[in-house]
């Protein structure tokens, strides 16, 4: 078996981002899947690689086209962006302020939050 590599951990990543966005657990996929949630796991670490039929499978059950998992990658093979954005929902703090701020119906107020977001961070490297 080849060894995981970078897309297999971006892949992952965008597993358990849908997946959370979906409020479905590890035991929910895994039950899906007839695995445990610990092989969920290491999918979504990105240990274990996630092979083209059980991909296809998890397209299915998280209702979204197999290239949802690549989105993010670049043309390059085994390349990823610098700072994965996708990474942030991977995160529950992180699903959660992406959530909340959704819900602004004020697009100003988005715009002065986003500005503010960014004055805290500094200049972009």
């Amino acid at each position: 078996m080849a060894k995981a590599n970078s897309i297999d951990k971006h892949v992952g990543t965008r597993l358990r981002v849908r997946r959370m966005m979906l409020g479905m657990s590890q035991t929910d996929i895994g039950d899906a899947l007839g695995l445990t949630f610990q092989q969920v796991q290491k999918y979504e670490k990105g240990e274990n690689r996630i092979g083209a039929g059980r991909l296809q499978q998890l397209a299915g059950i998280l209702n979204v086209p197999v290239a949802f998992f690549f989105e993010g990658t670049s043309a390059k093979a085994g390349s990823l962006p610098a700072e994965d954005p996708m990474g942030v929902l991977a995160t529950s703090a992180g699903l959660r302020l992406v959530t909340a701020f959704t819900r602004i119906t004020d697009t100003e107020l988005r715009r002065r939050i986003v500005r503010l977001v960014e004055e805290l961070v500094g200049p972009a490297e």
